[in-house]
């Protein structure tokens, strides 16, 4: 298992975000650690559906992995094609871009990322849900967390001891989803 699991670990018993029996979606889901953690975690009774640009090579009895955009992927019959007929109880994203040479190209890509992430969140992620997102440190990460707080009860920074020294990345933790009425008319029912 990849030492991301550790970073998940962490976060995950301090604030108890993933429960036995939650529906996950793991987005940047390859190579695959934080699934393998979440799909123990959840256990039989849960179910997970990850998904990356890269194909998961990865095989979970309560799992399914799919190859794809989160911008352009018609979620609604992707879902109901494998089964997933409620919203999730938690959204998790190590999403990462290809870092380059410059901190502050990094640092807008990784938002853009968490925008997307957020974008998902209000499509699919049930009132009182949970989210966990990585982010590159910058003025801008503060800006996102204050877009975050909108939205639940609770956001939580963390740095997890697992994380390399020379990294920019923390992750932001939202506890308890608030659904607002505007989002749910744009979201039109997808899966009410």
């Amino acid at each position: 298992m990849a030492r991301s699991v550790y970073k998940l670990q962490e976060i995950d018993k301090r604030y108890r975000v993933i429960h036995s029996g939650d529906q996950v979606l793991d987005l940047g889901a390859s190579p695959g650690s934080w699934s393998q953690y979440a799909s123990e975690k959840i256990g039989e009774k849960g179910r997970l559906l990850g998904m990356d640009l890269k194909k998961v090579f990865l095989s979970l009895p309560n799992a399914v992995f799919m190859k794809g955009d989160i911008m352009i992927l018609d979620f609604g019959p992707a879902l109901e094609l494998h089964g997933f007929t409620k919203p999730f109880d938690v959204i998790v994203s190590d999403m990462a871009p290809d870092t380059t040479s410059s901190r502050f190209t990094d640092q807008m890509k990784s938002l853009e990322l968490c925008e997307m992430a957020l974008d998902t969140v209000h499509r699919l992620l049930k009132p009182g849900g949970n989210f966990v997102c990585k982010i590159f440190d910058s003025g801008d990460a503060m800006t996102f967390r204050d877009e975050l707080k909108k939205y639940f009860n609770s956001v939580q920074l963390l740095r997890p001891k697992s994380v390399q020294q020379s990294s920019k990345e923390f992750f932001m933790i939202g506890l308890g989803y608030k659904k607002t009425s505007g989002l749910v008319e744009r979201v039109g029912g997808l899966l009410d």
